[in-house]
């Protein structure tokens, strides 16, 4: 498949996620670990279109994720940073998920600062995860 820039943005809008998790970890500096994650889920017969995504980013991977459905993912800061942030930077998503990609690019760049060894860092990011989570509550 030869994807189309205003192609993904469509498909990521309709069936992609941005996520962020905050996990307790005591080995951590502030005993909490921060994880987000770029996610697109289809159903395993549509599975060529994940890889093609895949290919098209150079990053992630694409496994099972729950039932008949399978998941691109990506969870590599870097990656997250340089690839995936710049790209719909670029190339704007249409819908409500594009205040959840803001948000979710803020709680990055703070990660890349290094705001997230701090008290006050993980305060900030918590407060940004949990505005994304409103956004999805008011989508369904």
């Amino acid at each position: 498949m030869n994807l189309q820039a205003q192609w993904i943005v469509g498909f990521v809008d309709g069936r992609g996620c941005f996520h962020v998790s905050i996990h307790r970890n005591k080995k951590m500096t502030v005993g909490y670990q921060i994880l987000p994650e770029f996610t697109v889920v289809q159903r395993k017969r549509d599975v060529q279109a994940l890889y093609a995504l895949k290919a098209f980013f150079g990053c992630g991977v694409v496994r099972n994720n729950h039932g008949d459905r399978i998941a691109y993912r990506v969870r590599n800061i870097e990656h997250l940073t340089e690839i995936i942030i710049p790209f719909f930077e670029k190339h704007t998503l249409k819908t409500n998920k594009g205040i959840k990609f803001q948000k979710f690019r803020k709680v990055l760049l703070k990660i890349k600062r290094g705001d997230h060894l701090t008290t006050d860092g993980i305060e900030e990011i918590q407060n940004l995860k949990n505005q994304m989570n409103d956004l999805q509550h008011q989508e369904k």
